[in-house]
């Protein structure tokens, strides 16, 4: 399936992420008092390891609660610039790797590879935490007067994505045909890697105009997910699928466009 495509000098990424979990202990509170208890010991550890590249720390608001409080969000965020991408960022059993218009495929897998050795290399049990979730998360955003065009048409003729109500909704009722607002979520499973692949699509703005923001996800839970050491197996085949459902949707006037 992988295929030598060209890059797009006006890509349409608005931010790519990707974001692992991993299981914590739950607190005798609740399963909602999650905690890590390498937790603090891991920060100090990661941040000597990617500080050479990623020198620029941020605590984020999330870092003056309490951990077992906000399991599974950062708290800290690593900047090889200040206020810059890509970056780094790091909580109580979460870890992303997050790049914008920077990127290009093969530098961000490496940062990503790079970002799991540090965690393996930093974690305070061998072998790692154990992997709850791992995802490989694209957005991106073309323009789109939706309030003025046709929004369903629009889908169909640049994405070959096919949605649309009755018409008899609009027939004799005082309701306007054009929508103000659109949110549509699709799953489906995928066996390589395991897991599910999501497509989003909503109304939006980018850079203050307005937009179709469609997300691609590749999602895979539990027993799912690939022991750490696998990782860089699951992080390419996840990209080439991702890569190629982008490719199929903007095939035509889109990819002139992004071109």
């Amino acid at each position: 399936m992988p295929v030598n495509r060209k890059e797009l000098k006006n890509k349409p990424l608005v931010e790519v992420i990707l974001e692992l979990k991993w299981v914590l202990q739950q607190g005798k509170q609740g399963p909602q008092f999650s905690f890590d208890t390498g937790y603090r010991l891991l920060l100090g550890r990661f941040f000597e390891k990617v500080k050479a590249e990623y020198p620029a720390h941020k605590a984020l608001p999330t870092a003056s609660v309490p951990d077992e409080m906000v399991a599974g969000m950062v708290q800290h965020r690593f900047q090889t610039q200040p206020d810059s991408w890509p970056l780094i960022q790091l909580g109580p059993g979460v870890l992303t790797v997050n790049e914008t218009s920077g990127y290009t495929w093969e530098d961000f897998s490496k940062r990503c590879q790079k970002a799991i050795t540090y965690l393996l290399e930093a974690y305070p049990t061998d072998g790692g935490p154990k992997v709850d979730e791992l995802t490989l998360w694209y957005i991106d955003a073309v323009e789109c007067n939706y309030s003025k065009d046709n929004l369903f048409k629009f889908l169909e003729d640049k994405m070959k994505v096919k949605i649309q109500l009755p018409d008899s909704l609009f027939t004799g009722i005082p309701v306007g045909n054009a929508p103000t607002s659109f949110h549509w979520e699709v799953a489906y499973p995928i066996n390589s890697p395991k897991g599910q692949i999501k497509m989003r699509f909503r109304t939006g703005v980018k850079q203050d105009v307005p937009a179709i923001i469609w997300e691609t996800l590749v999602v895979s839970k539990g027993t799912d997910c690939p022991a750490l050491r696998d990782f860089s197996g699951w992080l390419t085949s996840a990209h080439e699928v991702t890569d190629e459902w982008f490719f199929r949707l903007i095939e035509g006037d889109l990819e002139k466009r992004f071109s």
